[in-house]
């Protein structure tokens, strides 16, 4: 069992987690994510480490409640735990030292798995500008963590109730346009990571996304997660979960996104 040591809600929807993992904080790399069950018999969550503590031994967990596992997981409370916490997963990021910039992109909760990856690309020495977005204010999360490691910070808001209206592309090309910007990491929203790929080929930025969105058991069995990079078959959860964002078919994986919709819209209304 995996005690949580503290919980946090950025909004009525979104938590932060605090657990007990030692193992898992020592081993953990910026990029690498978690299996976790709320009970013995509970659905197999994916979920991106958003820090770790290796002298308290614990990790950071973001949750969103979407479903019926997300919202029993949210609902726990300080003293509680988790039945399992399984990791780290996937193959952590490339961190190296640019030149230039380090632009990072987050959108909503995606702002969660890009603070690690902040964190390290500035470690490694590098300028980093961050570009924060979501619909409105109140979806707007660790800001202040995210400011602790970037030279910069841009708030982008759909309704302009905090930062700047616009879009997340707005912001991004704002930076590409007054320095030299060696790499691009988005990560959020599939039609953000799109739109964020779109706007850094045309200025030729090498860019990478996650795609942790579409993972389901983690460890490459059910092919859920299955996405075109390059042309190619790939697997989130054993060959990502970050790809090269050029190369990635989003409108193929946001078409597979949709098509539980209906089911989701009905048990919705009932």
């Amino acid at each position: 069992m995996y005690r949580i040591i503290e919980k946090t809600h950025f909004s009525e929807h979104v938590v932060k987690l605090l657990v007990e993992a030692p193992e898992v904080a020592r081993a953990r790399k910026p990029g690498h994510f978690v299996i976790v069950r709320c009970g013995e018999h509970g659905e197999r969550i994916p979920l991106t480490i958003a820090d770790a503590d290796v002298k308290a031994g614990t990790i950071t967990l973001v949750i969103q409640a979407v479903g019926d596992s997300t919202r029993k997981i949210c609902a726990l409370e300080a003293g509680d735990s988790l039945h399992d916490v399984v990791g780290p997963l996937g193959r952590p990021t490339a961190i190296q030292r640019h030149e230039g910039t380090v632009l990072c992109c987050g959108g909503g909760v995606g702002v969660a798995p890009l603070l690690p990856i902040i964190k390290a690309f500035k470690e490694a020495g590098n300028r980093v500008v961050s570009v924060l977005a979501a619909r409105n204010k109140d979806l707007i999360i660790l800001e202040k963590e995210v400011a602790a490691y970037s030279d910069e910070v841009i708030i982008m808001t759909d309704d302009g109730s905090a930062g700047r209206k616009g879009l997340v592309t707005a912001g991004a090309e704002e930076v590409i346009l007054r320095e030299n910007v060696s790499e691009c990491v988005a990560i959020g929203p599939a039609i953000m990571m799109k739109f964020v790929a779109l706007l850094t080929q045309k200025y030729n930025v090498p860019t990478i996304c996650s795609l942790n969105t579409i993972m389901v058991d983690g460890t490459g069995m059910c092919g859920a997660c299955r996405v075109t990079v390059g042309g190619k078959q790939r697997f989130v959860c054993v060959d990502g979960p970050e790809f090269d964002a050029h190369q990635v078919d989003f409108d193929e994986m946001m078409s597979r996104m949709r098509a539980y919709d209906s089911v989701r819209n009905t048990k919705a209304s009932k």
